[in-house]
């Protein structure tokens, strides 16, 4: 990447300035040892949930509840399941939301693995998917994804280039090789239209052929 990509990347990713709430969650984030997603990965979030017109959208990542602000905030009437195996954590995600001004009946916090959770939602009842959680995960949550998504629904993989780490072939620790042969899969699949975003630590977007 030339210098000028570098720079160009760094001012994308500073130019986004939080709301106090925001930059709160994503300092206790911090506390907490947790990485939320970038403020332009974020910001690109909401203005695709709200272009998309999503009105029924699940997370897996809870966290302090950054990225669930982001997407709660593209629509009033968007509402979010987000599942988490952080109680404390999750904890945090629901008072930010509530300071954000996001009546309860919005949101649905689940805690427990998204392996268990994700099985037990309704197919094709949701219009946009946000896997945000373990690496090793992923590539089975991506099929429960597929699965609960309305049809032209949006699945949404977060890191999907880990820091750099997945466009780096030396690079074979297990969760790196499981988010790179998940990129590799969805990108052949003639089913699916899959856009990788370098944006923040990289997305993977992708929706089913109509």
């Amino acid at each position: 990447m030339s210098a000028d990509q570098t720079q160009s990347w760094a001012y994308a990713e500073s130019v986004r300035i939080e709301d106090d709430i925001t930059a709160a969650a994503r300092y206790l984030a911090s506390e907490f040892g947790f990485s939320a997603l970038s403020p332009a990965t974020g910001a690109f979030l909401e203005v695709l949930a709200a272009t998309a017109h999503v009105h029924n959208a699940v997370e897996v990542g809870t966290g302090t509840g950054v990225s669930g602000l982001y997407l709660l905030a593209a629509s009033p009437d968007l509402s979010l399941t987000t599942i988490d195996i952080e109680s404390e954590a999750q904890h945090a995600a629901r008072e930010a939301f509530s300071r954000a001004g996001v009546r309860a009946g919005r949101t649905r916090l689940i805690n427990g693995r998204s392996a268990d959770i994700l099985p037990r939602l309704a197919s094709a009842s949701y219009d946009l998917v946000l896997l945000d959680g373990d690496p090793l995960e992923v590539p089975g949550d991506a099929v429960e994804a597929l699965r609960i998504l309305r049809p032209g629904g949006l699945l949404v993989v977060a890191r999907a280039l880990m820091g750099g780490r997945v466009a780096d072939p030396a690079r074979r620790e297990e969760d790196v090789v499981a988010v790179r042969n998940l990129g590799r899969d969805l990108l052949a699949s003639t089913e699916l239209r899959t856009a990788l975003v370098p944006i923040g630590e990289g997305l993977l977007l992708t929706t089913v052929r109509q």
